[in-house]
């Protein structure tokens, strides 16, 4: 097995050593290496702008752990910052090499090599790599982007970026269905952000509230792909396109959770906090171009 070093990895994912997972030596117990790798694959696909759990139904089909090699240089304790890098080795016809390596700072402490079958769910019978899943992990190696985000109407973008919508606002949040869409939609500029599969992941809107003030509404991100940055790209797509179009002010309606993703976009409150359609809510606004807390 040839060692990986740090800087081989595109993906790197940091976890924290916990208690449980130190034995009577008071360094990390064997088999929680692997655990630490398996959650670094959770991270790997949603690098790939592609839900973990929803695999089967993106790709029909699902992959399995043929064979797990694990090579130990050192030991990690108790409260240690570890960082997991995942890299797609090689893909066969119907399996996938990956290396790994945990990592702190710099010292390799662990180096693992797996291989992944792709397989039919039902039958657990392998079959070939699906073309498309094969250029998304060339191109993830490759340093490719995972997403692309379309710019339109509603009448181009309504379906998907309602049904996006319905199970951010309705489903999870609980929000009375056919508030999710009103008439607005129809006069507004949408941003819709998709994986290479396709999948609808993040979704906004963008307004003219008024002379050179633009509205950003209806802001949603996929659960699993949230903390992702494509929010972030949403939001920044839309100021981009209200900045263009002359305008100098922006102003959204922010649900107070959410406050804090929006303060980092250069966002201040306006206003005191309120209820709307049961969930608290706060007014928040910031000048395009300006410095980050002008409103």
């Amino acid at each position: 097995m040839t060692l990986p070093v740090r800087s081989q990895f595109r993906l790197i994912h940091r976890l924290r050593v916990r208690w449980a997972e130190v034995d009577q030596q008071r360094i990390v117990f064997n088999p929680h290496y692997l655990m630490y790798i398996d959650t670094a694959f959770t991270e790997y696909w949603r690098a790939l702008a592609v839900p973990y759990e929803m695999i089967p139904e993106m790709l029909g089909g699902d992959v399995y752990v043929k064979k797990s090699t694990l090579q130990y240089e050192g030991s990690a304790r108790l409260d240690d910052l570890l960082d997991v890098g995942i890299q797609c080795a090689r893909i066969g016809r119907s399996s996938m090499d990956f290396q790994c390596g945990i990592f702190l700072n710099d010292r390799l402490l662990v180096s693992a090599e797996l291989v992944y079958v792709f397989a039919d769910p039902a039958t657990q019978k392998s079959k070939p790599v699906p073309d498309i899943l094969r250029d998304m992990l060339q191109a993830h190696e490759a340093g490719a982007s995972p997403i692309d985000i379309r710019l339109g109407s509603w009448a181009d973008l309504g379906p998907q970026a309602a049904a996006l919508r319905r199970v951010v606002f309705v489903d999870e949040l609980q929000i009375a269905h056919g508030l999710e869409h009103d008439a607005a939609d129809n006069a507004a500029v949408h941003a819709l952000l998709r994986n290479r599969l396709g999948t609808p992941l993040a979704t906004g809107r963008l307004l003219q509230e008024g002379p050179a003030l633009a509205r950003i509404s209806r802001v949603a991100v996929s659960r699993t792909m949230r903390s992702t940055g494509f929010g972030r790209v949403v939001m920044q797509t839309l100021m981009q396109i209200a900045a263009e179009r002359g305008d100098t002010r922006v102003i959204l309606q922010s649900q107070c959770s959410a406050e804090g993703f929006y303060t980092h976009l250069g966002f201040v409150p306006i206003g005191e906090p309120y209820v709307e359609a049961g969930v608290p809510h706060i007014d928040m606004a910031r000048r395009l171009g300006a410095v980050s807390g002008s409103v």
